[in-house]
């Protein structure tokens, strides 16, 4: 089945709508609207992981210039929402709530003042007494400590690689990542009335914050108004309401005044989640001609004392391969430490790094070439399940990277490639996300000067998503794509989801394609529309200003009969210097089966982000905890390092593109979380086959290869 939508320029697509805006800084993010009467708040964090406040010292603070108020627990606003009588024995930290400590960072108070620099001033006096307890910080001494999370999985028979003829049976390590978009996280909140609001917000659901927001301070939905219309990303940082947020939105009521709170770099890595630490387990066993016996996945990842954070890690073992035994345990432990959550390709990311690994390390023991392997067991129907797919297109995936990266150039045998003095390596690494389509709701208008206005509360955190959705729209409507006008990031706009779990362009595309369409047919009803596609001509001659639908758009029934997923391959090449252990990735190429690409340009951008996260994640990020105090002691872009200009060759991103014909009208599959799912053993695996050296503890440091 073809897509309904067709790009007039495969190549490239329709360039970015916000494109100018952004580059000419005339975008306004969060922290950059201007609000009469504003505040400036600055966060005072506790000093110890774990224990009690026995004195809050705020005199000095409080006659500070300019000081309007510093907010703890002895005086904060009462937070209704906090005291309800359901509330469950963990979730969510309630700021200001008591004078526990559960790690260190967590806030203890909020100064509020005219200016931010006489609020940070002012913070650096506050002082606080505690008592302190034991504290525990280390996911590795802490292991045996693990609770089950959620049924163990069995199909099959459990264990069963430890029969095979050929086995694998190692550990891997992920460190704490931390998300640290460019856009800091902040807000501003304004109380209109002592039951409406509105706030401008760094988030990547307005409904879902305006949701939060009005549940916490028990007030209508419709009376707390979110603004979001530009994002400077978030990787899933921005998915959740933080106690950082509410905390201004009560101090705005404290002070009767706007608040406005910014996050520091610092505040970030405590303040709005990170991918946790995870250790994992893979025993993965075939036979000598190299069909999978059994996989055993088994995880244990870290999350706060006062609440759960789980995701899953295991469940790519489940669904990737064609084996005919798995069996797959996930566990957590609860340390004195801020809640994780979701970050780009959650879970997913995390266990391809050891299940891809566990698989290159197989391939070597087979002495079978890991692209080989993986088309010997590539599942042809869904494992877990046992549906057809929606589609997939892996294997000409396999092909186009292969070819690209120039796979026949590599060696079986590690440490025996040499250019320049450099040793020269290739890898591979495979990923998989569920494909989603969820309910949005667009309203489309066709004005008499002819522009296409689309609006729908969608956010768009960078990925193109005003861009995909005029697109779409232009196509269906025949209209050029520069007489379009998007509207987003309001919640007071058409519902629609939260960006996350790539179904935005499934899901608001799909909306979009709906509410056109049926606008579209709304103009051929008009007197004279079934003769004539002239949009302003049919307008002027029915003397109507503008033509206006809205549109509910949901998935339909038949997508119960399949498995939807998306898809993707990434090849490295290092070059690795033997005597000092540097490693320089030489060439990158990621391939995408998401479907039929909608905006090529803006996907290929996705794709190449993606692919520098997933290169930052196996060479650099490590978050580091001084386990004595349990304080992060690398919370800054100077020491927490991150992929720059110099680390990062060209990416080419490649498309297999043919659409999936179940899932939406476009064909189109979400691609956002695939871009970084199996990029980290991808680079680890091309290391070993350049150095012959196994790293299954990341990032790879060059002391690790000397």
């Amino acid at each position: 089945m073809e897509s309904k939508i067709k790009v007039k320029d495969p190549e490239l697509g329709p360039s970015r709508v916000d494109g100018r805006l952004k580059v000419t800084g005339a975008a306004k993010y969060s922290a950059e609207y201007s609000v009469k009467g504003v505040t400036y708040g600055v966060l005072v964090g506790s000093t110890i992981a774990k224990g009690s406040i026995t004195s809050l010292d705020t005199r000095a603070a409080e006659r500070a210039p300019g000081v309007l108020a510093v907010i703890t627990y002895q005086n904060c606003p009462e937070i209704p929402g906090y005291h309800t009588p359901d509330q469950p024995a963990k979730g969510p930290l309630k700021i200001f709530l008591d004078n526990k400590i559960y790690f260190n960072g967590q806030p203890i108070a909020l100064v509020v003042a005219e200016t931010f620099e006489r609020a940070l001033y002012a913070a650096s006096l506050v002082k606080a007494q505690y008592s302190k307890d034991g504290h525990q910080t280390d996911l590795k001494n802490n292991l045996p400590n693990g609770i089950a999370k959620g049924k163990d999985y069995v199909r099959g028979q459990e264990d069963a690689y430890k029969s095979a003829p050929v086995k694998v049976e190692q550990e891997y390590l992920l460190p704490t990542e931390v998300h640290n978009p460019m856009e800091l996280h902040a807000i501003i909140a304004r109380w209109d009335a002592d039951d409406k609001l509105t706030i401008w917000d760094k988030t990547q659901g307005v409904k879902s914050t305006q949701r939060n927001i009005a549940s916490a301070f028990k007030i209508p939905n419709d009376n707390v108004q979110v603004n979001a219309p530009f994002v400077g990303g978030a990787f899933g940082a921005a998915l959740r309401t933080w106690p950082h947020e509410i905390a201004a939105v009560a101090a705005a009521k404290l002070v009767k005044r706007p608040v406005k709170l910014l996050l520091s770099r610092a505040d970030m890595f405590t303040s709005v989640g990170y991918r946790p630490q995870t250790w994992q387990k893979i025993g993965i066993g075939a036979t000598t001609d190299g069909k999978l016996v059994g996989i055993t996945h088994e995880a244990t990842g870290q999350t706060s004392v006062y609440e759960d954070f789980t995701e899953g890690v295991v469940n790519i073992s489940q669904l990737m391969y064609a084996s005919p035994n798995v069996n797959t345990k996930y566990k957590l432990v609860s340390l004195n430490v801020n809640t994780p959550t979701p970050m780009r390709g959650p879970g997913e990311a995390t266990g391809a790094w050891a299940l891809e690994s566990a698989l290159d390390e197989l391939s070597y023991a087979l002495n079978i070439d890991p692209i080989e392997l993986r088309l010997r067991n590539h599942a042809d129907t869904d494992p877990l399940s046992g549906k057809p797919y929606s589609s997939k297109f892996l294997k000409e995936a396999y092909q186009l990277g292969a070819d690209r990266i120039g796979w026949s150039e590599r060696r079986q045998q590690p440490g025996t490639l040499v250019k320049d003095g450099w040793l020269v390596g290739y890898g591979m690494g495979a990923g998989m996300f569920g494909a989603y389509r969820s309910n949005a709701t667009v309203t489309a208008r066709l004005q008499v000067d002819g522009t296409l206005v689309l609006q729908t509360a969608v956010t768009d955190i960078g990925p193109g998503t005003g861009t995909a959705m005029a697109a779409i729209g232009a196509e269906v409507m025949g209209v050029p794509v520069e007489k379009v006008k998007i509207f987003l990031g309001d919640s007071s706009l058409p519902p629609s989801p939260t960006q996350g779990g790539s179904q935005v362009t499934s899901t608001v595309g799909a909306a979009v394609y709906d509410a056109c369409s049926e606008l579209k047919a709304k103009f051929k009803a008009l007197e004279g529309g079934a003769t004539s596609n002239d949009y302003v001509q049919l307008l002027t001659a029915n003397k109507l200003p503008q033509l206006e639908v809205t549109t509910v758009s949901k998935s339909g029934a038949e997508m119960g009969n399949y498995a939807a997923y998306s898809w993707s391959v990434h090849f490295i090449q290092v070059l690795v210097n033997p005597v000092t252990g540097v490693v320089r990735v030489n060439k990158a190429v990621s391939v995408a089966d998401a479907g039929h690409i909608v905006s090529p340009k803006t996907a290929a951008s996705q794709i190449k982000g993606g692919a520098i996260m997933g290169i930052g994640m196996a060479l650099m990020e490590e978050a580091l905890i001084d386990h004595r105090y349990g304080r992060l002691v690398n919370n800054n872009f100077g020491d927490y390092h991150v992929p720059v200009q110099a680390d990062i060759p060209q990416v080419e991103a490649l498309f297999v593109n043919k659409p999936d014909p179940y899932l939406n009208p476009m064909g189109a599959k979400g691609m956002g979380e695939i871009a970084t799912i199996g990029v980290a053993p991808a680079v680890v695996n091309a290391i070993y086959n350049a150095t012959g050296k196994r790293i299954r503890e990341l990032p790879v440091t060059p002391d690790k290869l000397i």
